[in-house]
């Protein structure tokens, strides 16, 4: 399976437009996809996922939108850190905190705070955060720690400043409403990332949707630099799968 998945969670509004509905409904049904992925991934044994909330382009949309998904987010945090917390789920949140309101960066401190101990999920909410934006926070904070030190720099030394740096790079990327880009998303961590795009909109979303972008990833040659040959030996080295990761193996092969 793979440990880290990361979602653009895209077309929430298209969704509402299709039932002539406002927008803001399709944010709010959005929200129970979440849920149903927080689940999928707990059930997966996925130890990380990573959904991308609001970039720090969204700040361009009408002001009504942003105002409502401010307040959503609020509502989340509010309804749902402590069903999380009962679940086993590290939440944390990684952005530019500086444009929120006191009210939303306390309420995600509180929760960061409560979670801070789990290790069966680590759900990470990338909110007005951009690619370009982590990187160069990173370059800042590496010059800053090497400062007068000298010597030859690394991709690792960058590595450990970025907003994530706690989680492993993601295996798969997924990408809903039918968009191919990754629109300044994790641009460091995607380098070998799979990529999985799909035209279902982010509140159809669910579990079987998700399964559908993991067998696709477990169609994928993930070499790294080497050779096939070098990866079938390497398997072959491997012990057997067990447990839930042999089952799902096993409902990949009937199918």
């Amino acid at each position: 399976m793979p440990q880290h998945v990361a979602i653009i969670m895209d077309g929430n509004g298209r969704w509402a437009k299709k039932r002539f509905m406002p927008r803001i409904a399709g944010h709010k049904r959005g929200v129970e996809s979440v849920r149903a992925m927080v689940k999928a991934c707990i059930q997966r044994d996925i130890p990380y996922l990573t959904l991308f909330a609001f970039s720090s382009e969204n700040w361009r949309r009408p002001e009504e939108e942003v105002s409502f998904l401010m307040n959503l987010f609020i509502r989340a945090l509010e309804d749902e850190v402590v069903k999380l917390d009962r679940n086993g789920v590290c939440f944390r949140v990684v952005g530019d905190l500086t444009h929120f309101e006191p009210k939303l960066v306390e309420l995600i401190a509180r929760a960061e705070r409560l979670t801070a101990g789990n290790k069966r999920l680590t759900l990470t909410v990338a909110a007005n955060y951009g690619g370009r934006w982590d990187i160069m926070r990173a370059v800042q904070r590496l010059l800053a720690a090497q400062a007068g030190q000298g010597g030859e720099l690394t991709e690792a030394d960058l590595a450990k400043h970025l907003a994530m740096a706690y989680a492993p790079e993601p295996d798969l990327f997924i990408r809903t409403g039918g968009e191919q880009r990754v629109s300044n998303f994790l641009l460091w961590q995607l380098a070998y990332t799979e990529l999985y795009f799909t035209d279902l909109l982010w509140p159809d979303f669910n579990a079987a949707a998700l399964d559908a972008a993991i067998a696709s990833y477990h169609n994928r040659e993930r070499r790294f630099g080497r050779t096939s040959e070098q990866l079938r030996e390497e398997c072959a080295a491997q012990p057997p799968l067990t447990g839930a990761a042999a089952a799902l193996e096993d409902q990949q092969q009937d199918a």
